[in-house]
């Protein structure tokens, strides 16, 4: 049973909850879902509940009363001591909270009661209204205080935690979301579960502490059906979990099918009116976008122009709608959660760091097929605002800003979005002659413009407020004034600079200032990628706020200076491991799949963007180094470790991905280390959803490592791949559209050869900046970039060590006083290219001719 339900469980939900973060329960904020079941129990606890309630009505008291956290210090608890955002908000509750501990679960056992495990994170909504209602109340905490021992969990903090009981309520009752309530037995088995709760019965269905008296009732008086039920769960999600592969790679043509499969699918949920794959509420899911691209692509190598444009009309139409969108921040840059609405109008607003890392990588994708300057200034419109709002002091990238804040300076109460919306008045105010152009421009009405759908604004919660929306063409609107089209757009400029002064004085959303390695490698990417293909913008462009202008190269000081920071600060030169998340110090979880493998992506980027070759030796050493990639034996738990002294100069052999992930015999990777004995199961995740997978992002990995190194330790790499990708075999044929990066990863295994670039060449100088931008400036996702200083004795040694070939070219086509490129497969290779120019038109030749 648990393995049908997990068809649709954390793997590949229904197409409605493809999001990350609303993954399970994607409905916009005045919708949530609450269920509540237990296998054994009657009513409340025998049903589940899509709730029907009327959500405007806790809506509507939650705006009245929401606080990010409570602002009477009568209580102090535990979390007082924790360094995570989210649990310094609940420290002042009257609740007896305590952190995900053993000295909790000790607590239980000697108290005898049950758990109440709540898990959400800072910058959620429907986690502050349940504080406010609920946690709060003395009443509540008392119910909690004297009949179990409550822990609150902060699911970026410990996504382990969260993907065990997530799993569990998403596998019983085909839902889920935060914030995240579970019941547990002091051994932690699941017992009961749901999400939010209001605190009183209402249209027929039970409140909190209706909840809280039942769960007590049953362990009570019918401990032994709870408690054996909790563990039957647990043992058949772990079975149901545990997949293997049924051979070392994927059946021929596999690939192929599922790359079509997956466009298939997507191309028949694309909305041609409005854009995007899928209905309201609407996610931008850039793993889609690169499925879309990347089938392009295919299409035109195989002689198919017609489909491979057809593909990019929607990628192209779903981009510009998403920027034109009030999803996008006009005034300040960077892009909310998603749009309530299927005109990507109203949005959530909380700002997430994985969607800003993703979404720049996508623009950027898209400018470097079309060279129009709309994508190019989307992704730096992201990337400066990311640059100005969410970067430390040390060049760390911060996780999140909340979708609530105050209306005004010293209001307790907070609404969603209300630092980003506007009245017609205020825009009238700030701007004076000009305020009639914007109004009309970005669809601004007395009476507020949150009708466009009746998903916009169900419940009047917007009413005379405004979230811009760009619905008409700048051109036409420019023509219909009478106006130059960059006099238009200048004063369009001018008029968000003062909208973002007069906002910055408005109460700011809180900021979750804690860094996640997995979102933080991301936007390394991102910043990477950046410098080099916005290269391609026509000199003298002229640019207009949010984006401010810059040498790109100054992206790249950004992405080096974040890798710097998770380097010094979150991963241990001894032991090779990294840390998962720091705030105040370094957190208490160890670094996941998805940190090992979104940084190892990063630094591959930051390598191929002309970066140090430091980077792609830190990227290797967190990929794998075991025995079985060297020559010589290796242990792991031994002081004599034997292979050649050169490798020694380069890589850890301590324990790193392959080691603490991999499952050598089943194949593919978990999710956790496993050596935590309180997370009761190991998941080998592959949905790409908001985020993509830890799975799919290592199988790239694997393949473009691949690429670049030779012989043994390519076939290595090579092989895990292919191992990796046949555990998800049944998904890639099955449920394809659950899996669109996997699929590219797939792909990618299969083409015979990548394309390498490998430029020669002192790095420091102005001709070899403007090579490896020319090496970027095309599309192409099987192509990998080589660059390599001949004069740097380390970057030689490491060449000579894991590739002889590359080390021979750089020897052999060095000169002094210019660079040299040479476009090859499988390192056989076109004859030198001595110009940007001549390497921009050898690339964009559809195949290459090799000698």
């Amino acid at each position: 049973m648990l393995k049908t339900l997990l068809l649709f469980s954390s793997s590949s939900p229904p197409p409605a909850f493809f999001s990350r973060h609303n993954r399970f329960s994607s409905l916009p904020r005045k919708f949530p879902y609450t269920y509540a079941h237990c296998p054994s129990l009657s009513w409340p606890f025998s049903s589940v509940f899509p709730r029907p309630i009327h959500a405007f009505k806790v809506l509507a008291m939650a705006e009245g009363t929401t606080t990010s956290s409570s602002h009477s210090h009568n209580y102090t608890n535990r979390l007082a001591a924790e360094h995570s955002p989210y649990l310094l908000q609940h420290a002042h509750n009257p609740v007896d909270w305590y952190p995900w501990s053993e000295e909790a679960f000790a607590e239980a056992r000697k108290k005898d009661v049950p758990i109440f495990l709540s898990i959400g994170y800072s910058t959620c909504h429907w986690c502050h209204v349940m504080e406010v209602e609920s946690f709060e109340n003395e009443e509540v905490a008392k119910l909690l205080n004297d009949w179990f021992v409550s822990i609150k969990v902060d699911r970026e903090e410990r996504p382990d935690v969260d993907k065990v009981y997530m799993t569990y309520v998403q596998a019983l009752y085909a839902g889920g979301g935060w914030p995240l309530s579970v019941f547990l037995s002091p051994d932690l088995k699941p017992l009961m579960g749901g999400t939010y709760f209001p605190p009183e019965d209402k249209y027929g269905r039970p409140g909190f502490k209706t909840i809280l008296r039942k769960v007590k009732d049953a362990w009570d008086n019918k401990r032994d059906m709870l408690v054996k039920s909790g563990a039957f769960a647990i043992e058949q999600l772990s079975e149901a979990l545990s997949t293997s592969a049924g051979s070392n790679q994927l059946p021929d043509g596999l690939p192929q099918n599922a790359l079509r499969l997956c466009a298939e699918q997507l191309s028949r949920s694309y909305d041609s009116r409005l854009g995007g794959f899928g209905s309201a509420p609407k996610f931008p899911r850039p793993v889609e976008i690169q499925l879309m691209l990347y089938h392009s692509k295919k299409l035109e190598e195989s002689g198919k122009p017609g489909g491979a444009k057809e593909s990019q009309k929607m990628v192209f139409f779903s981009l510009e709608c998403m920027a034109r969108g009030g999803i996008h921040d006009h005034v300040g840059g960077g892009f909310h959660r998603y749009s309530v609405d299927e005109f990507w109008h109203v949005p959530h607003f909380e700002k997430m760091l994985y969607d800003q890392g993703q979404l720049v990588n996508v623009y950027l994708d898209a400018f470097s097929i079309t060279k129009d300057v709309f994508y190019s200034f989307v992704s730096r419109d992201i990337l400066d605002y990311l640059r100005r709002d969410m970067i430390g002091s040390e060049g760390e990238i911060f996780s999140a800003e909340d979708a609530d804040s105050a209306e005004f300076e010293g209001e307790t109460q907070k609404k969603e979005g209300a630092f980003y919306i506007w009245t017609s008045k205020e825009i009238d105010d700030i701007l004076g002659k000009h305020a009639s152009l914007f109004r009309e421009h970005y669809y601004v009405k007395p009476s507020g413009n949150c009708d466009l759908s009746r998903m916009s604004d169900p419940h009047n919660e917007f009413k005379g407020k405004n979230v811009l929306i760009e619905r008409n063409d700048s051109s036409a609107l420019a023509s219909k004034l009478d106006m130059p089209i960059q006099e238009y757009l200048d004063i369009l400029g001018e008029s968000r600079k003062k909208l973002f002064d007069v906002r910055s004085k408005r109460p700011r959303p809180h900021l979750d200032d804690k860094v996640i390695v997995s979102w933080n490698g991301l936007a390394i990417s991102a910043f990477a990628r950046g410098s080099k293909i916005l290269k391609g913008e026509s000199q003298g462009m002229c640019v207009n706020f949010p984006v401010v202008g810059c040498d790109p190269m100054e992206y790249l000081e950004v992405a080096e200076k974040a890798a710097n920071f998770i380097r010094r600060h979150l991963y241990n030169e001894q032991t090779h491991r990294l840390q998962h998340s720091f705030r105040n110090g370094p957190s208490k979880a160890p670094g996941f799949l998805d940190d090992y493998a979104f940084l190892i992506s990063g630094l591959l980027d930051l390598y191929e963007c002309g970066g140090s070759t430091d980077w792609l030796v830190w990227a290797t050493e967190l990929q794998d180094m075991q025995a079985s990639v060297i020559d010589g034996p290796i242990s792991i738990d031994s002081s004599t470790i034997f292979l050649p002294n050169i490798l020694l100069a380069y890589f850890s052999l301590f324990v790193v991905q392959d080691e603490l992930f991999l499952d050598r015999e089943g194949g593919a990777y978990f999710n956790t280390p496993g050596e935590d004995p309180s997370v009761l199961l190991r998941v080998k995740e592959d949905h790409d959803g908001a985020e993509p997978s830890g799975n799919s992002v290592s199988a790239i990995n694997l393949v473009r490592l691949a690429s670049m190194v030779s012989g043994s330790k390519s076939d290595r790499y090579r092989e895990n791949a292919g191992h990796l990708l046949a555990v998800f075999e049944t998904r890639l044929k099955d449920m394809a559209m659950a899996v669109p990066l996997m699929c590219c990863a797939a792909d990618m295994l299969c083409v015979p050869s990548r394309k390498q670039v490998v430029l020669v060449g002192h790095k420091s100088s102005v001709e070899f900046e403007n090579m490896l931008a020319a090496a970027h400036a095309s599309y192409d996702p099987n192509k990998t970039v080589i660059p390599i200083d001949p004069t740097n004795t380390g970057e030689m040694e490491f060449w000579e060590a894991n590739n002889s070939k590359v080390a021979l070219m750089a020897r052999q086509n060095f000169a002094a006083d210019k660079v040299v490129a040479l476009v090859c497969q499988n390192f056989t290779c076109s004859p030198p290219a001595s110009s940007s120019k001549s390497l921009e038109d050898l690339l964009s030749k559809k195949t290459t001719s090799v000698v």
